[in-house]
């Protein structure tokens, strides 16, 4: 049996190499996407041939992450539940779709993952499993309960390394659990598990501080920053032209000297129950203001108010898992139309955690200043008196109603 199975070189997905290798009597395929987490990969080819895979694939994803995962989420203003910009929900997809992809190309017959029965990651895995090869097998071994009943903490996991010289840095008791990639990275578990918790405590400086400094810390003089957008895509940051993974990285570094695109919310899973998490998002949280703010100057009214209302939609189907699935595609065309006029350039001021707009201009403006000035219209483009009747027509109904209702 050959299965490649999504790697990472920590604790879990080491110990997962190893036991599924033995349960399974299997060819192991290690797969472990770089999606921008910089010196978690380092040595990683080497500890994992160490643990028992046969082959690995280290892949750089981060082109096609920025491309074709987060431009299209930005371009739907995706935020789950008002505050959460989907990190690591949208990298998930991409993940599972590469590993069907090595899966089909090494003709293996399943694939496994380490995400918990508890957690959203197991539900998108396996439903981009699903929408991209049907009949591929997913090996689950937390949803296992002979992996469950050998593993029943961290202790009995680094006890396992141990005897097998697996090569892992873990300690018994580790106060949270983090995941990074090019959009942000989340902290969840462990002290986090209390929501009166203070994670914004100085005295967790250096804990929760990998991508921005807490905005206190942030430098006392603002900086402004120059975003271009084309067809709704940032395409130069400060006037230099920059491929999406280029801007991602420029605003990370920009956002994070700043200390903005920090979350700290109990958010609602999809398996049920609500858990804590805090997020350090500084690129994506100046990019989705930024293009908001463009969208404001040059999308229709009525095209703007209905991709609004089916913002809160399309970030249930990001963080539920949902990206490959056909009513995700048909909402993602609608969006598209809508960007095709967001051409333009946006100027914000990053200050102590803030993101202040500072200008916007676009050579397709919606925005006539001689229309909406209050001073004499020199156009005569809009005349005073069409409200009158306006308002009059919208009025019939209320009027109607309220007669009605004085009859009772």
């Amino acid at each position: 049996m050959k299965i490649v199975l999504a790697y990472s070189g920590g604790l879990d997905t080491s110990v997962l190499l190893s036991w599924i290798k033995e349960t399974y009597n299997a060819e192991m395929i290690a797969f472990c996407a770089d999606i921008g987490q910089e010196e978690e990969l380092h040595g990683l080819e080497k500890k994992a041939r160490s643990t028992g895979a046969a082959k690995i694939y280290i892949d750089d994803l981060q082109e096609e992450f920025a491309t074709d995962f987060i431009y299209p989420i930005i371009h739907a203003g995706a935020i789950y539940e008002g505050q959460y910009f989907l990190g690591t929900s949208i990298a998930r997809p991409l993940i599972a779709k590469r590993m069907v992809e090595i899966a089909k190309k090494e003709k293996a017959d399943a694939i496994a993952h380490g995400a918990t029965g508890k957690g959203n990651d197991q539900v998108r895995f396996e439903l981009t499993a699903a929408a991209l090869a049907p009949d591929l097998q997913v090996i689950v071994p937390w949803r296992d309960a002979r992996f469950r009943d050998g593993f029943p903490g961290r202790a009995e996991m680094i006890a396992y390394c141990t005897k097998k010289k697996i090569p892992v840095q873990a300690s018994a008791k580790k106060p949270f659990s983090s995941d990074r990639n090019l959009l942000h990275i989340s902290y969840e578990a462990g002290i986090l598990e209390d929501p009166w918790m203070d994670a914004s405590d100085k005295k967790y400086h250096g804990s929760f501080t990998t991508l921005s400094v807490f905005p206190e810390d942030a430098p006392d003089k603002p900086e402004f920053v120059t975003l271009d957008f084309v067809k709704g895509n940032c395409v130069a940051v400060n006037d230099r032209k920059l491929s999406p993974l280029g801007v991602m990285k420029t605003l990370n570094r920009l956002g994070g000297k700043h200390g903005v695109g920090r979350v700290d919310m109990v958010e609602n899973r999809y398996v049920g129950m609500k858990s804590r998490g805090v997020y350090e998002t500084p690129g994506g949280a100046i990019l989705h203001f930024a293009h908001r703010q463009i969208e404001s100057l040059t999308m229709d009214r009525e095209v703007m108010h209905l991709r609004d209302s089916l913002i809160p939609r399309y970030a249930e189907l990001v963080y539920y898992g949902y990206w490959f699935a056909p009513e995700r595609l048909a909402l993602q065309a609608l969006v598209s139309e809508s960007q095709k006029n967001v051409t333009g350039t946006v100027r914000v001021k990053l200050y102590k955690g803030n993101i202040i707009v500072a200008g916007r201009k676009s050579p397709v403006s919606l925005y006539n200043p001689h229309i909406a000035t209050m001073e004499a219209d020199p156009t005569k483009a809009y005349n005073q008196d069409d409200a009158t009747g306006f308002i009059r027509l919208n009025a019939l109904r209320l009027k109607v109603a309220a007669k009605v209702q004085r009859r009772k």
